[in-house]
């Protein structure tokens, strides 16, 4: 099997601007706290992407910087950032009813496990030392229109994050429409999970040896 560590991964950028590929005009988007925060950088001028933050705001624009920074301003992980023309700020009720009321187009999460069939895990894992902290992530799950998954492919210990069955507390079942890692976007379809695209220099053959579960390759 490849060496995962001789490949060209794709960094956290590349990722985000590869999920932005798949979201349209005109949808209102929620990212979830880590790496999908990133995604608000990546958003080209010319598209009309409404972002969502959970604590109270809607038409959130990229990170803020320098004199940009306003401390009162910031998105659901408390990071300063900017907001586009016509934003809007409201309360947390009312934020939360837009996610059950299920106004949310897409969600962005991240995740420490999701299975074949859709499940994710992503707010404890077996670590007793680890707070558990849920936040608003089975609101998100469950309310918005499509979850999509932003993560690494393996942890740190080269363990896939793809499984049969999630062994950690689930957020959401059945939830997941498609995953975007390091190394490859996959779709998780009514008959399982599907490859679209990987990285340069991995076969499909190598990424389900990595993955660990059984997938197909979209046909192009």
């Amino acid at each position: 099997m490849i060496n995962v560590a001789n490949l060209k991964k794709r960094t956290t950028a590349d990722i985000a601007k590869r999920i932005v590929q798949d979201i349209p005009d005109g949808a209102h988007v929620n990212l979830g706290i880590g790496q999908p925060m990133t995604i608000s950088n990546y958003l080209p001028p010319d598209r009309e992407i409404l972002l969502h933050s959970e604590n109270g705001l809607l038409g959130m624009g990229p990170l803020a910087t320098g004199d940009q920074i306003d401390h009162e301003i910031v998105n659901a992980g408390k990071q300063p950032v900017t907001m586009l023309p016509g934003a809007s700020i409201f309360h947390h009720a009312d934020s939360f009813a837009m996610i059950r009321g299920g106004h949310i187009d897409i969600c962005v999460l991240g995740a420490f496990q999701v299975s074949v069939n859709g499940d994710i895990a992503n707010w404890r894992t077996a670590d007793p030392s680890a707070i558990p902290a849920v936040g608003g992530a089975m609101d998100l799950a469950l309310g918005a229109k499509k979850l999509f998954v932003m993560m690494e492919h393996l942890t740190k210990s080269g363990e896939s994050k793809l499984v049969s069955k999630c062994t950690y507390p689930l957020t959401a079942l059945a939830a997941v429409d498609c995953i975007y890692t390091d190394l490859a976007t996959i779709a998780v379809t009514e008959n399982g999970l599907e490859a679209i695209d990987w990285v340069e220099g991995l076969s499909f053959a190598d990424l389900c040896k990595i993955s660990g579960v059984p997938m197909t390759e979209r046909k192009k």
